[in-house]
């Protein structure tokens, strides 16, 4: 029992030992390597803020001011971790060769997420669109809200986010319509009315809602020539986060302006002749 205590004893002796010496040889180093990751994260986030203003004040969008300062950040941080491991004799070379191989390995394997990343590197550097935008892709439509390297979220009018990964943007058919969106109808009148005083009291209605954009102005004429009536077509551009509730409204107003109006909106008609048969008689 005695030479069991003291071979254990012998043990704790040596790892105190070695982390004493440990502590002699590290400490500083340690100590360093500490001081200038946290150097680096507060020069990180100085350098990030810095670029971000810079940005601002020459005018240039919130998406690539954003990609800016972090990518700055990401920089001034990848440098203090490099030099923090020189602290413990770690070399750069074979760290950074590692790397470089194992992303070469993963790209395959990664391909999804990695063409994500280079359709948003993409679209942030050609500013295909910016926050703010009103775009309509994938079948999906909404105002630009974000864009990050990976995807780019859109906020519809019910204040649904939808996530669009970037690479089902980039090579696509894109409708970039700034802040507005275009609204499209049409309402038939008899072929007894007067067009051009419908389009008038079209034009009054729609004019009666300050949403709605004033430049380009709205489009109004005959669009169609139908069985039992002419289709008055009107055109106008809301705010894309406001588009259902005003097109709801003006086609309240254009409806109420020609009952107003004595302009009559018919429904389908169908004349029935009846021959009698002479024979018969």
């Amino acid at each position: 029992m005695d030479q069991q205590m003291d071979q254990q004893l012998a043990s704790l002796h040596t790892i105190a030992n070695k982390a004493t010496a440990f502590l002699v040889d590290y400490s500083f180093q340690v100590v360093g390597a500490i001081i200038i990751l946290i150097a680096g994260f507060l020069l990180g986030n100085w350098v990030a803020t810095a670029v971000a203003k810079l940005c601002e004040n020459r005018g240039v969008d919130v998406t690539l001011r954003h990609f800016l300062s972090s990518l700055a950040k990401i920089v001034v941080v990848a440098f203090a971790v490099l030099i923090a491991l020189s602290k413990f004799g770690i070399t750069i070379a074979p760290f950074i060769a590692a790397i470089g191989a194992a992303a070469f390995g993963a790209t395959y394997a990664l391909q999804g997420p990695l063409s994500n990343y280079g359709a948003g590197l993409a679209i942030i550097l050609g500013r295909t669109f910016i926050v703010g935008d009103t775009i309509t892709v994938a079948g999906v439509f909404g105002v630009v809200e974000e864009v990050t390297l990976a995807h780019t979220t859109l906020l519809t009018e019910d204040g649904v986010k939808v996530t669009v990964p970037n690479k089902h943007i980039v090579g696509e058919i894109l409708h970039n319509s700034g802040g507005y969106r275009i609204v499209e109808s049409s309402v038939g009148i008899s072929y007894n009315a007067d067009p051009v005083r419908a389009i008038a009291v079209i034009s009054q209605a729609i004019a009666g809602f300050p949403q709605v954009k004033s430049g380009p102005a709205p489009q109004i004429g005959i669009d169609d020539f139908r069985d039992s009536s002419v289709a008055i077509g009107y055109r106008y551009w809301v705010p894309t986060q406001r588009y259902i509730e005003t097109m709801h409204a003006v086609n309240l107003a254009v409806y109420q302006e020609l009952d107003r109006s004595g302009i009559s909106i018919p429904f389908p008609q169908r004349v029935i002749t009846i021959m009698k048969d002479q024979n018969l008689s």
